[in-house]
């Protein structure tokens, strides 16, 4: 499950989306293994989305994991 939290700012009287950041939740059995791949999935995830990569040329997207116990 992820969490997306945006920042936006104000030009020419306009609000504009200028940040997204994801925080996905995960639960993990504890396997250095299966953290270092979700870690590795997490950070190809943004050149692979549809999403983030149209939106990448004018919104800054930011990502973290956090594992919890399964």
């Amino acid at each position: 499950m992820g969490i997306a939290e945006g920042e936006v700012e104000e030009e020419d009287k306009v609000i504009v989306l200028k940040r997204i950041h994801v925080t996905y939740h995960l639960k993990l059995e504890d396997d250095e293994e299966k953290r270092a791949a979700a870690e590795r999935v997490l950070g190809a995830h943004a050149k692979y989305c549809p999403v983030a990569r149209s939106l990448m040329p004018a919104i800054d997207i930011t990502t973290s994991l956090e594992i919890e116990p399964a």
